[in-house]
C-alpha cells in the first residue's frame, strides 16, 4: 500500500490513546478503533508508522499487527485464548527430557529444573516430568493453577504471552517472562536448548539460523508489548 498520510500524532481516546494519521485515528482490519492502554504503546506504534517510506510495510509494524490481533481477538474471545494458551502448558517443552546423550540431558536439568522449580513455588504447579518419547499428563490441579495464574492479565498480556508461549513451546517460560523471573532473551534461550546442542554436533543449517532469528525478533516484540503496557503501571 502507498504512503498515504503525512503527519503520525497520539491522542487520548475512550480510556486509552489512540494513533492519528493526519488526524484520523487508527482503525483495526476489523475497523474497530485501535485504542492503547498506555501512552508508551501508542508512542512505539506511532513510531512505527512514521517509520514508514513510500509504501506501507506491514511485516514491519510488528507491534501493531501484535494490537490488532489482541483488539480483534483476544478481548472478545478471551476464555478460548486462554485455553489455547493453557494446552502449551499441557504439553510444556520443559516436561519431556531426552534421556540419551547424557550432556544433553545434563543441559536439560541445568537449564529447565529452575523454572519448574519457580512454578511450583511461585503458582503451586506441580509440573510432571517425562523422559524419552513417551507422553505425560499433567494433573488437574497443576493445569488449575497454570490457568488461575492468567485469569489476572488482560487482553494485550495475553496476546503477548500466546505469542511467546507457542515460539518456546513453554506456558512456564511464558510465564517467567511475564513475570519478570526471567529474560525474553534467556527464555527463548532456554527453549532452543536442544537445537542448540544439534547445531553444535552436526553444523548450522542456514534456513534453520534465519528461522531461529526470525522467531527471536518476534518473541522480542511480544515482550515489548507486554512491557510498553505495563511500564506505566510499575
Amino acid at each position: 500500500m502507498k504512503r498515504f498520510y503525512k503527519e503520525v500524532s497520539i491522542a487520548p481516546a475512550d480510556g486509552g490513546f489512540a494513533v492519528l494519521l493526519d488526524g484520523k485515528p487508527v482503525k483495526t482490519p476489523a475497523r474497530s478503533a485501535l485504542v492503547l492502554p498506555t501512552e508508551e504503546l501508542a508512542q512505539r506504534i506511532a513510531a512505527e508508522w512514521r517509520g514508514q517510506g513510500d509504501t506501507i510495510t506491514a511485516v514491519s509494524m510488528p507491534l501493531l499487527r501484535l494490537a490488532n490481533t489482541v483488539i480483534d481477538g483476544v478481548a472478545a474471545n478471551r476464555e478460548a485464548v486462554i485455553d489455547a494458551i493453557l494446552r502449551f502448558g499441557e504439553n510444556d517443552l520443559l516436561c519431556y527430557r531426552a534421556h540419551q546423550p547424557l550432556d544433553l540431558a545434563a543441559r536439560q536439568r541445568e537449564g529447565w529444573d529452575p523454572f519448574i522449580a519457580w512454578a511450583r513455588l511461585r503458582w503451586s504447579a506441580q509440573m510432571r516430568i517425562a523422559e524419552g518419547l513417551g507422553h505425560v499428563d499433567q494433573a488437574p490441579d497443576t493445569l488449575a493453577a497454570l490457568r488461575e495464574a492468567m485469569t489476572g492479565y488482560d487482553a494485550f498480556t495475553l496476546g503477548g504471552l500466546h505469542v511467546i508461549a507457542s515460539i518456546t513451546g513453554s506456558l512456564v517460560l511464558g510465564l517467567a517472562v511475564v513475570e519478570g523471573h526471567t529474560t525474553a532473551v534467556h527464555a527463548f534461550q532456554m527453549s532452543r536448548i536442544d537445537e542448540t546442542y544439534q547445531a553444535e554436533k552436526w553444523g548450522e543449517d542456514a534456513e534453520a539460523v534465519k528461522r531461529t532469528t526470525n522467531l527471536a525478533h518476534e518473541l522480542d516484540k511480544a515482550f515489548e508489548l507486554i512491557a510498553a503496557v505495563h511500564q506505566e503501571s510499575r
